[in-house]
Order: C-alpha cells, then sequence, then structure tokens
C-alpha cells in the first residue's frame, strides 16, 4: 500500500507568493525563462532554471550554473522568500481551470515504493535528463519542485479534502496570468493528518506518476544515495522521502498530444492520400477546424484542407493495452510505414504540440511552411494510463499532456 509521510514545508511568504510560484523547469527552454523571470527576482526560475541568470549561451549543465542554482537558493531562504514551517503536515493544493477545480494532497512518499513499483510509470526515462535532476537534488538538498501524482479516487479522502477547503481559508490564493487559479491550505490537525495517511496506507494500493517522470526517478535515487553513504541509517532520516502532489484520478483531465511532420519522405501530397486510404478511412473536411471525433479517429492538416482519419477495423488490437493507443496507431500506420519516421525520441523530422495550443497552432506552424502536415490525436483516459500502468507497460513518447502544470515553490521539501 501506498506510503505518505508528512514534512515541514519550505514556503514563501504570503505577499509574494505569486511572484515566486513558477512554471515547471521542463515547460520552458531557456530564453522563455529570461523573459518569464524579467524584473522578479522572486521567481523560482532563478533557482530551478539558474541559467537565466548567466550570460546567454551558458552550458545549462555546467558547473556554473550549478553553483548559480546553490547560490540563488541560499539567497531565497537567507532572505526569507522561504520560510519553514514549525511542524510537519501535510497540505491541500488546489488548481482551477476553465472551470474545473482539482483538489491535490501535498506529501512525502517513500523512495521504497518508486523501487518496489508500488509508485508505478507509464513512460521511460533518459538517463541524461535523469541525471541533471539529481545533480540538483544533491546540490540543494531538496525537491525543490513537487512531482505530479494521481491516486484511485477515494470517497473518505474526498470528503475530507472537501471539508477542509469549504471550512477554511487557503493560505494562498491566486490567478496566473494565463488565467488559472491556484489556492494552497495547510492540514493541521493530527487526527485528520494520520487518517488521511492510514487510509493510503490501508486501502491505496498504487500511485501513479502523472507528470514528472525524470523528477520521480532523481528523488529516489538521490535517496538512495544518501541511505548507502549513511553508515547509520534507520529508514526515518528526511532523504527517504520526496515530495508529490496526489490527485485522485477522476478529477484529472489529459489533453491532447499532437504530432506535426517536417516531409511526406519524398511523396507528393496525392500520394500520401493515397497510402493512407489503405489503412484509414479518409474524408476531406474543408478548410475549417476538425478535431478528432473519438478513440481511432485523427484530424490531419495538409495542405490547407482538414481531414477525418478513421483507422480501419482490423489495423490495430484493442485487446492490447499499447496496440489500441491513437498513438501507436499513428506512430506504426503512418508515421513508420509511410513516412519511414522510426524513433520519435530522436527523430528530427517530427515534432509534437501539447496542452492548450490546440489545433490552430498545428495549422500556424503548417501554413508558415515550418511543418508540411499535422495530426491531431484524441486524448488518453486516465484508465488507459492506469491499465498500462498496471500492467507494467510503457507509453509510447509524447502521450500524454496534463494541464494546468503545477506551479513550483508553493512548497520546497528539504532533505535533512
Amino acid at each position: 500500500m501506498a506510503i505518505l509521510k508528512t514534512f515541514k514545508g519550505l514556503r514563501p511568504p504570503v505577499e509574494i507568493v505569486k511572484q515566486l510560484a513558477s512554471r515547471p523547469y521542463d515547460v520552458l527552454n531557456s530564453e522563455e525563462a529570461r523573459l518569464e523571470a524579467e524584473g522578479n527576482p522572486y521567481s523560482l526560475l532563478r533557482v530551478t532554471k539558474a541559467e537565466i541568470d548567466l550570460p546567454e549561451g551558458v552550458d545549462v549543465h555546467g558547473q556554473q550554473v550549478y553553483d548559480k542554482v546553490v547560490e540563488n537558493f541560499t539567497t531565497f531562504i537567507n532572505n526569507k522568500w522561504l520560510v519553514q514551517d514549525d511542524a510537519e503536515r501535510l497540505y491541500i493544493y488546489a488548481q482551477t481551470m476553465l472551470g474545473r477545480t482539482q483538489y491535490g494532497i501535498v506529501a512525502c512518499t517513500s523512495i521504497e515504493d518508486y523501487f518496489n513499483n508500488r509508485i508505478k510509470k507509464h513512460e521511460l526515462t533518459r538517463k541524461d535528463k535523469e541525471e541533471d535532476r539529481m545533480i540538483h537534488v544533491r546540490i540543494t538538498n531538496a525537491n525543490v519542485e513537487p512531482v505530479f501524482f494521481s491516486y484511485p479516487a477515494h470517497k473518505e479522502i474526498d470528503a475530507i479534502v472537501t471539508g477542509i477547503v469549504s471550512r477554511d481559508q487557503p493560505v494562498y490564493d491566486f490567478v496566473t496570468d494565463e488565467g488559472f487559479g491556484h489556492q494552497f491550505w495547510i492540514i493541521e490537525d493530527r487526527a485528520t493528518i494520520d487518517r488521511v495517511i492510514e487510509i493510503f496506507d490501508k486501502e491505496i494500493p498504487s500511485l501513479y506518476v502523472a507528470d514528472g517522470h525524470h523528477r520521480t526517478a532523481a528523488a529516489a535515487l538521490v535517496g538512495r544515495e544518501k541511505r548507502l553513504h549513511n553508515p547509520n541509517h534507520d529508514g526515518s532520516e528526511e532523504y527517504n522521502f520526496f515530495m508529490a502532489v496526489i490527485f485522485p484520478d477522476n478529477q484529472l483531465r489529459i489533453m491532447d498530444y499532437n504530432r506535426l511532420v517536417t516531409d511526406l519522405n519524398g511523396l507528393s501530397s496525392q500520394e500520401f492520400l493515397h497510402q493512407l486510404s489503405a489503412v484509414f478511412h479518409v474524408e476531406n473536411k474543408g478548410s475549417e477546424v476538425c478535431s478528432p471525433a473519438g478513440l481511432h479517429n485523427f484530424s490531419m492538416y495538409l495542405d490547407g484542407d482538414w481531414y477525418s482519419l478513421t483507422a480501419n477495423a482490423g489495423t490495430y488490437d484493442d485487446q492490447d493495452p499499447i496496440g489500441v493507443l491513437d498513438v501507436t496507431i499513428l506512430s506504426s500506420l503512418v508515421l513508420d510505414q509511410i513516412l519511414d519516421i522510426k524513433d520519435l525520441r530522436t527523430s528530427t523530422r517530427v515534432d509534437f504540440v501539447g496542452g492548450l495550443r490546440g489545433l490552430g497552432e498545428l495549422k500556424r506552424r503548417v501554413d508558415g511552411g515550418e511543418m508540411v502536415a499535422a495530426f491531431a490525436l484524441f486524448p488518453v483516459s486516465m484508465k488507459q494510463l492506469i491499465d498500462i500502468a498496471d500492467t507494467g507497460n510503457i507509453m509510447p513518447p509524447k502521450t500524454t499532456w496534463f494541464e494546468p502544470k503545477l506551479r513550483s515553490g508553493l512548497v520546497v521539501h528539504l532533505l535533512d
């Protein structure tokens, strides 16, 4: 069963929380981060992407950047822009987007659960990205950014959370520039805390990584390193745990994660459409934006027109948790067999657009000549994600996109 633990969070004063809270390190490149943090000394991007305080062109994985991380993190603490709570707590973090609110419990989770697969993954991680985040955890001795987990919805936990948020005022309550609401509560009642931990310990068999596979791996691996180097290790040390925000699965929404290609592998548009018609029912929908109607139906934008592509029966396996995914169908039938794009992780001929950018972004990039064709996919469901994680399978690259993203900096977990 899933282990949760309280912790003494390191949190910003209310007066600067909106300025300090930032988007996760991996949704912004260095240039975007510089612009976002410009004129704002409180932005946590100065810790999570410290290259923004160094000359442009600096090696983002160089020692100079890591030294700046430590310097800036120390400044945040010394200036009391991050202040540690006086007691161990659990927290609640609510996000509101387009009228929908999701409520997550902020807690420490166990590195043992990660290594024993009670924290279940659905994506592969890259060693270089793991190592970058491991260095960040080592040098800050902290989980500066939370990871994004899910759990099977539980009525009593729902009732506990509802009671707290309806009764108590949040300690943080702000709306970001993109219009997303962020609220944060502290759970102080010890009996409530103990009951939440007990429910997870006795009734929640697994947690699921929704977003942040590399941060999760890095936190667990650094915790194991610290364990191996501590001759007096007894299992109670703070490094045995890492910070997560854990949402019930029925509150989460996965958004579409779409594909664009730079060329048609030497085919003319008509030749490409002809080959598509062998495995899809193809309909020209004209110039009006066309969204996928459901599973196994795709939208394609090519030469100023939108097309509906419905995979023919027999071209996929609904009994295979990976084969049934639309990303698998598109990758196999189109990207691989027709366009000869074999590896989505390394190919420079394919790109990805997810989240709120929408189908208009696909049209813009094709019309601008940067890309030749775009494919929109029906979003993966949480049930599909959980089924894949439970069966030990791995989703293809760039399958899930969660919005809204967690804001980093509402709370930080120190490892000692």
